[in-house]
Parts: C-alpha cells; sequence; structure tokens
C-alpha cells in the first residue's frame, strides 16, 4: 500500500511524504521513506503505543504527537498536506494508498488455490481494507483467474464501531462516533471509506459485528493458545467478531472461513494489562523438579522412552 502510494507521489512531483497513524501505518511509511531517501513526518495520537511507535522511530523520520484522537490528527493532516504540498500517503494520495491494499485480495486467492472462501472476515478502521479485497476478488473473477462467491463481514470493536452499527441499524450512511476501546489500530471514529464498507458488505450479502475489549483479550488469548499467532487488539476483534458471526448461524463452519489477523501482538503489550505469569519457580534440582511435574494431572508423566 505504502510502496504504491509513495511510487506514484514520486512520480506527481511530491519531494516530502508524510502519514496520519494509528502506528501501523507510521511504521510502513517510516520504513520506505529510509529506504528512498525521502524526508518522512508521521503524525500520530499521543496515545498510541509505545512499540508501535518506537517501531518508527528506528527508521528516523520526523514525529510528531497530537493531542486528541485519529480523526483529529486526519483533519489537521488535510490541512497541513494543502499547505506545505506535502504527499500525505492516506490523505492526498489515499486513491494510490488504497489500490496497494487489493494485495491481500490476491494472497487470499492464491493461497487458496485460486478458489474464493466462501466468508471473509476483515477488521474496518478507516474502511481502506475490506473495499480493496472485494475489488480484488471482482477483477480476479473478471479476469478469469478465480472462482467462487464471497460474503464479506466486517469487524469493529464496540467502543469504536461506526460501520456496523450502521450496518446493524440499516442505514445508508453512518454517524461518527468518539473511540473508547484498546484496539487503538482500528479507533477510527469518522472511517474515510466507511460508506464503500457499507456497500461491499451489502452487496457480498455479508454482515457485520463488534466485539468488546474484555471479548478481543478472549480472542487474542485463544488465537495464541491454539494456533500459536500472537495478534493486536485489531485481530482479537476480527476474530471475535467472527465468533459471533458463527454463533449466529450467519457464516456456516463448515464452509470456508477466512479470518484476516492484519497486526503483530508485540507492539500492543499494553492492551493485555497483565503481569507476566510462569507456573512456578524451583530451584534447579532435578528431584525438587520432579516433585513438581509428576503432581500435574493436566499433563503426561513419562515421554517416549529412546533406546539406543
Amino acid at each position: 500500500m505504502v510502496s504504491i502510494a509513495l511510487s506514484r507521489g514520486a512520480e506527481l512531483g511530491y519531494t516530502v511524504f508524510a502519514c496520519a497513524s494509528t502506528g501501523n501505518l507510521a511504521n510502513a511509511v517510516a520504513a520506505h521513506c529510509a529506504r528512498t531517501g525521502f524526508p518522512c513526518l508521521l503524525f500520530i495520537p499521543s496515545d498510541i503505543e509505545v512499540a508501535k511507535i518506537k517501531g518508527a522511530l528506528v527508521s528516523k523520520p520526523k514525529v510528531v504527537s497530537l493531542e486528541g484522537n485519529y480523526d483529529q490528527v486526519n483533519r489537521l493532516c488535510s490541512e497541513i498536506g494543502d499547505h506545505y504540498g506535502w504527499g500525505f500517503v492516506n490523505v492526498n494520495l489515499r486513491p494510490y494508498y488504497t489500490e496497494g491494499a487489493k494485495t491481500m485480495g490476491y494472497e487470499i486467492a492464491e493461497q487458496l488455490g485460486w478458489k474464493l472462501p466462501d466468508h471473509l472476515v476483515l477488521p474496518t478502521a478507516g474502511g481502506t481494507l475490506l473495499p480493496k479485497v472485494a475489488k480484488a476478488f471482482h477483477e480476479l473473477k473478471q479476469l478469469g483467474w478465480a472462482k467462487g462467491q464471497t460474503k464479506i463481514y466486517s469487524a469493529q470493536a464496540e467502543g469504536c464501531a461506526p460501520v456496523v452499527h450502521a450496518l446493524h441499524r440499516n442505514l445508508d450512511y453512518f454517524d461518527p462516533e468518539k473511540p473508547n476501546t484498546i484496539a487503538k489500530s482500528i479507533a477510527i471514529g469518522n472511517p474515510a471509506d466507511g460508506n464503500y464498507v457499507l456497500r461491499e458488505v451489502r452487496q457480498s450479502a455479508g454482515w457485520g459485528e463488534t466485539a468488546t475489549d474484555p471479548e478481543i483479550i478472549q480472542a487474542i488469548e485463544l488465537l495464541a493458545e491454539k494456533e500459536g499467532i500472537f495478534t493486536e487488539p485489531a485481530g482479537g476483534a476480527t476474530l471475535a467478531s467472527a465468533i459471533k458471526l458463527i454463533r449466529q448461524q450467519r457464516i456456516n463452519p463448515r464452509e470456508t472461513i477466512v479470518v484476516a489477523i492484519t497486526g503483530n501482538g508485540y507492539k500492543t503489550l499494553e492492551a493485555l494489562n497483565a503481569e507476566a505469569e510462569v507456573d512456578v519457580v524451583l530451584r534447579p534440582n532435578l528431584k525438587i523438579f520432579k516433585e513438581w511435574y509428576e503432581g500435574q494431572a493436566d499433563f503426561p508423566t513419562r515421554s517416549v522412552e529412546v533406546t539406543s
């Protein structure tokens, strides 16, 4: 996404690049600008996770932290872009930036052997991803490169769900909301492409669902325990929403389901809000270990014996 926006921006004559970001986009823009040698400015809400901004700082951009939420940051960026003539990846270069999101659709189709999934659950923040994945599917089918019909579902955090709430209320528009959720990367109360999300979800006969903060944490832990994947809250919201959709019988669990996990949990450790817990602290002694371990009912007491 950023690569396409920067490439087109350079063609258009921009010499300084920037973005408004809740963290993940800032990392990508900083890295691409470092690689291409363009000056880079990142505008972020002051409450984003520490690890996310540290991941961007290592590339040495200029970082401006602004009091307020993402929507306030984004409005200011629109004014700055007009005033200074800078290329804002997700503002005045947004049409090119969003086209890059089709890559996810291509990869999903490829990994499924060019047969589209029956169901696809995607997180919705600014609304960039879902419509462009849908566009990728449409284009692949028009070219005859993929087959199938996919119902697409929008997942949001309950504390910031303007698009899903519009779906639930059967509205043709969404009302902006003030974010209040641990899922900061999707906490965008006035999504730029929210209306496109509404259109694509409805055209696909899909739906939308939300997840509370406790449900997001439970989904993060479930995914890590069952699949070894540690996701940030955006992924937790998507999985929790998918589980609800299955329980509501909107998604048939016997059909092909893709749940998009879009962020790494190591960048959002604050969201777990828990101390690291170990099962036991022991002295380094085999006898002591045996006394503890052989009393554990949920583990085998002996493995396969190896003979020479």
